[in-house]
């Protein structure tokens, strides 16, 4: 499933982005829910604050990483965690 590119996504009010240091990795807290987080999983997160669309969070993660980003990989990862109720 792949994301609306015109979405600007942002994390659930009830979620938290954390460092989970007994796992060694990133997570996103729901409510009686972990999302273990993977590769560029909380880079991506980090960005969805809702002041961005799909395709804004797909370029800038370009540009922090001095390469190209797979847009349809960034464009499914949100567009699964929005089915998941993780984004809103």
């Amino acid at each position: 499933m792949s994301a609306d590119r015109t979405w600007r996504p942002r994390v659930a009010a009830s979620a938290v982005l954390r460092r989970d240091h007994v796992r060694r990795s990133d997570v996103l807290l729901l409510p009686e829910r972990v999302v273990v987080l993977h590769g560029s999983g909380r880079a991506v997160l980090d960005l969805c604050d809702g002041s961005r669309t799909v395709e804004e969070i797909t370029a800038a993660l370009g540009r922090a990483h001095s390469g190209p980003v797979a847009a349809d990989d960034v464009a499914s990862f949100l567009g699964r965690l929005r089915t998941q109720g993780c984004l809103r």
